[in-house]
């Protein structure tokens, strides 16, 4: 398992969750939500948290359909993780499966007591929370790195 902080990135229309795991990459830790209508400012607050964290990687969750095959919202994620890798190169960005992180995560949410209307705000960060320690899991058990990397075209 390779040393260093990783950041996760679940990308929505609305809202962008972040979360940060220690240098160990042992546990994944929410960070904030970034609204995500406004584009430009979110790809500046994400640089922002890249530059405070200082992670050996940043990755973004991919969202598939349960059979695989990807949709719009799959290109979006794929179009963000490419505009990040531009403009946070040299760290790598790479793309994870996030199949029902959110899910997953609202359950998580309800089942510690969060109400729904409470939960919309965090949602998306548990969501990267779990997209990171799905990724870290994987590291571990592999021995390789997660996801597909993507090449910061510029």
């Amino acid at each position: 398992m390779r040393r260093g902080r990783r950041i996760a990135i679940d990308v929505g229309d609305a809202r962008i969750g972040v979360a940060s795991c220690d240098p160990d990459g042992l546990i994944a830790t929410p960070v904030e939500t970034v609204p995500g209508r406004d584009a430009p400012a979110a790809r500046r607050r994400i640089v922002q948290i890249v530059e405070e964290y200082e992670p050996i990687e940043v990755l973004v969750g991919l969202p598939r359909s349960l059979n695989g095959r990807e949709g719009q919202a799959a290109a979006k994620a794929r179009g963000f993780a490419q505009d990040v890798a531009k403009i946070i190169s040299p760290v790598p960005v790479r793309l994870v499966d996030e199949r029902m992180t959110t899910v997953t995560a609202t359950q998580g949410l309800r089942a510690s007591g969060v109400k729904a209307k409470k939960g919309r705000s965090v949602v998306d960060q548990a969501a990267a929370v779990v997209i990171l320690q799905s990724a870290l899991e994987t590291e571990r058990v592999s021995g390789k790195e997660p996801g597909e990397s993507v090449e910061p075209f510029i």
